[in-house]
């Protein structure tokens, strides 16, 4: 179908070319969005953070510091922010920010999502465990092709995904090195002997080689080493239906919600739009919380305020390409036909841990009903190019984690893509994609911008 907002500029429909970002959905029509003409006033997020041991700290002092900045850097007034409270199962940190657009004040409410104790459990857990399970997942996704999708989607995701493995295997080979030579020289081996027998010295080379993995220790936390492995780790168990504490986590986060917005009703609390936002691997959470929201409340999004998800940076196809992940595959099918809720997916072919030529709609194989209308996601390039100095942007550009934070940051420059103007500002999730795409408020380049940007 003719998508009704199409003027005549190129877009991208399911059947474009890989290198095209922008994507508007065949189905969606300018009438599904009348309701959100009006100017936001009230908001409420629900933020669903990464795989991150540290996100009740993190992302806290990274959103008070970045809107600090952005206020200044662009002259607006400076935002109002109130401290943080946690719930009382620890489960959700909570805040409000007031500040001032263009047109009217506008009150946020945060409710940030906490899993970040099930991403130290599994950071506790044995190291041998780990690598054991770093090993069946990547062996696995090379056994049934999914690694060659991954790199089909995005090579630099790929090198991530491999970047643990590649590392262990390595670590184990100059490990057996270390332990050889220690062998060698306390036994009797050209020349070099202590005359220990080689029932010493074998045990002896080997706790050599497991002396200096450990003394490695420090430098493969700097280096991220175990994040991303355990990362990898998580996605393939959860993509293999294998993540029991995370599904349960949903569960609650779903809960949650439909709790939070009984009791803005019971108090009389007028929201004009509920966002669903999700960063990273935050994204895949945030589509499972959306879809478990859509059913367990079947008047939102149908009347009220406007219902709204933004994935940044997803990593969604690492679960969803899993044959065994049909739960989530049918979340996202409720989704793409669903008038009830506006998604869209910001990506950015410069961020190495996205993919940026992934869309559900061509890559997977959903369960959807013959005739259901497709109207999600739009998918949308956050065009880090143009809202970085170029100062900025060589500065981090080949520095893999600061660039896939640059979706939570202050920009440098007005764009397109804006996270403050996105939470804080009085334009709905969707107006804002839609101007971009329409070249009605930015003027920003055409919608298709190419991999190669």
């Amino acid at each position: 179908m003719q998508s009704e907002l199409d003027d005549g500029r190129p877009s991208c429909g399911a059947a474009s070319s890989n290198n095209c970002l922008g994507y508007t959905p065949p189905d969606l029509r300018y009438s599904d969005l009348s309701k959100q003409s009006a100017s936001v006033g009230r908001r409420h997020i629900f933020y669903c953070p990464g795989y991150d041991p540290e996100s009740r700290t993190r992302y806290r002092l990274l959103f008070v510091r970045e809107l600090l900045r952005h206020a200044k850097c662009f002259g607006e007034a400076k935002p109002q922010i109130s401290r943080a409270s946690l719930s009382a199962d620890g489960l959700v940190q909570s805040w409000t920010v007031t500040a001032v657009s263009a047109s009217r004040d506008v009150e946020t409410s945060y409710d940030v999502l906490l899993w970040d104790d099930i991403v130290v459990r599994d950071s506790a857990r044995s190291r041998f465990v780990s690598v054991v399970l770093l090993v069946i997942g990547t062996l696995h996704a090379l056994i049934r092709g999914k690694l060659f999708t991954f790199y089909r989607l995005n090579w630099k995701y790929g090198n991530v995904i491999l970047y643990p493995f590649v590392l262990l295997m390595l670590l184990g080979m100059i490990t057996a090195l270390v332990a050889l030579v220690v062998h060698a020289h306390l036994g009797d081996w050209y020349g070099y002997s202590l005359g220990l027998p080689p029932w010493a010295t074998i045990p002896l080379g080997m706790l050599a080689g497991l002396g200096w993995i450990r003394a490695m220790e420090a430098i493969l936390n700097r280096a991220f080493f175990w994040q991303i492995l355990n990362d990898w780790v998580f996605n393939w168990q959860h993509g293999q239906g294998r993540r029991p504490d995370y599904e349960a986590r949903l569960d609650a986060f779903a809960d949650h919600l439909v709790a939070r917005l009984a009791a803005f009703a019971d108090v009389g609390e007028t929201l004009d739009e509920i966002l669903i936002v999700g960063h990273s691997t935050g994204g895949l959470t945030a589509v499972e919380v959306a879809a478990r929201l859509l059913v367990r409340d079947p008047e939102i999004g149908a009347r009220g305020p406007v219902l709204s998800l933004a994935t940044l940076g997803s990593g969604l196809p690492l679960v969803a390409l899993q044959p065994q992940a049909a739960r989530v595959r049918s979340d996202i099918a409720s989704l793409v036909t669903s008038r009830r809720i506006a998604w869209i997916d910001y990506v950015a072919p410069q961020d190495w841990m996205n993919f940026p030529r992934f869309n559900p709609l061509r890559d997977l194989d959903l369960p959807i009903v013959a005739g259901a209308p497709i109207v999600n996601p739009t998918i949308r390039s956050a065009r880090f190019r143009e809202i970085l100095a170029e100062e900025t942007y060589r500065k981090v550009r080949l520095r893999p984690f600061r660039m896939h934070f640059q979706f939570l940051m202050s920009n440098d420059r007005r764009g397109a893509y804006d996270f403050f103007a996105m939470t804080l500002g009085s334009s709905t999730l969707h107006q804002r994609g839609l101007a971009d795409w329409a070249g009605l408020s930015t003027g920003l380049a055409l919608p298709c911008e190419t991999l190669a940007a």
